[in-house]
């Protein structure tokens, strides 16, 4: 009787290689591998305006992922995100505007000045943590939003910041196809680094602080060590972020980092799915599309007759929208979208025996 050839139905790791592989099987690096293809061809086939809004994915998808590194993977709470979002921005125009070192360099250099700033914010975490730490970090907030107002050798005041384009070798990226390619390869490289940070021996030091911070520090891991170095690592995540946004928008105002911005950011990660890395984008493409998809629904109500309610009403609906999908997330999918992904490839990955 001649051998079958039997392939085995599940999901088989037998090293610790394996179990680290960011991309497991064949299909899924070859899948990737197209989407980033079709992702830096965006400016074939997207309109200016979709265009600009794949850029805000880019920037925003890095801060939020910082924000999950710490909340989701380390287990801290910041309720002062978009203010490190803004101090980052306000930094990379402020090296431009002053020393005239090239917007190719104060991106990185501002996400160091940002890591600098979350570090000493960060260090209550070393003693306090849940709502005195969430308590913390919201003073941070309003401590940077006024930095940000009253420091105008810095930041221009009130009155706010020039943001100069990018330039690289005299080639200026002063449209947003242009732009998009320089977002994205900033995303590419921010959400390699966070992938492979979690694949680290730090990575795991902040998931074991999170899950079981005793067990832990009996593991000899240093609890104020990893908590505060976490803050760091988020802050850089979110000055590459502001600075992105800045040289996008060109100008850049404090009144664009307030307490909502941080909530949203927090919604992001919510929605995108907790310790997630692949979760953070997936947020991040939520809440930016989530607006627009409410506008068009608004937009098609209004056609088919004219409703002043829906019409004065719209930014508010799409504001409510927005603190609504959070909620629903929070009663029916707490882990996120990137749970449910994981639930369907798991099913197809185990079919016909998913069960």
């Amino acid at each position: 009787m001649a051998q079958m050839s039997l392939r085995p139905c599940g999901d088989f790791r037998t090293t610790y290689r394996q179990d680290k592989t960011i991309f497991d099987t064949r299909n899924s690096r070859v899948a990737m591998a197209i989407f980033l293809v079709f992702a830096f061809m965006g400016p074939l086939y997207l309109d200016p305006y979709q265009m600009s809004l794949a850029i805000q994915i880019c920037y925003y998808g890095i801060a939020a992922l910082g924000l999950n590194i710490l909340v989701g993977f380390t287990g801290q709470i910041s309720l002062g995100h978009a203010a490190f979002f803004g101090f980052g921005a306000f930094s990379s125009a402020w090296l431009n505007n002053t020393t005239g070192i090239p917007v190719f360099l104060t991106v990185p250099l501002a996400g160091l000045m940002t890591t600098a700033v979350g570090l000493f914010f960060g260090a209550p975490a070393a003693r306090i943590k849940g709502l005195y730490l969430a308590i913390a970090t919201l003073a941070s907030q309003f401590i940077l939003e006024d930095f940000l107002v009253r420091a105008e050798w810095f930041t221009g005041g009130s009155s706010g910041s020039p943001a100069g384009p990018v330039s690289l070798f005299g080639f200026e990226l002063n449209n947003d196809g242009r732009y998009y390619i320089f977002a994205l390869a900033w995303c590419v490289v921010m959400y390699i680094l966070g992938a492979n940070l979690m694949r680290s021996r730090d990575g795991r030091a902040f998931v074991a602080v999170r899950d079981h911070y005793l067990s832990a520090e009996v593991m000899g891991i240093n609890l104020a060590k990893y908590r505060i170095l976490s803050f760091g690592i988020s802050s850089f995540f979110a000055g590459i972020g502001g600075a992105l946004y800045a040289h996008y928008l060109g100008f850049v105002s404090a009144e664009g980092f307030t307490i909502l911005l941080s909530i949203q950011f927090l919604g992001m990660i919510i929605i995108g799915g907790l310790g997630s890395v692949m979760g953070s984008m997936m947020g991040t493409v939520f809440m930016v599309l989530l607006p627009e998809a409410m506008k068009m629904l608004a937009d098609g109500m209004q056609a088919m007759g004219d409703i002043p309610s829906l019409r004065d009403n719209l930014d508010f609906l799409r504001e409510m929208s927005i603190g609504m999908a959070i909620i629903l997330f929070l009663v029916f999918e707490p882990d996120g979208l990137a749970h449910r992904w994981r639930l369907v490839k798991s099913y197809w990955k185990l079919y016909p025996f998913s069960y």
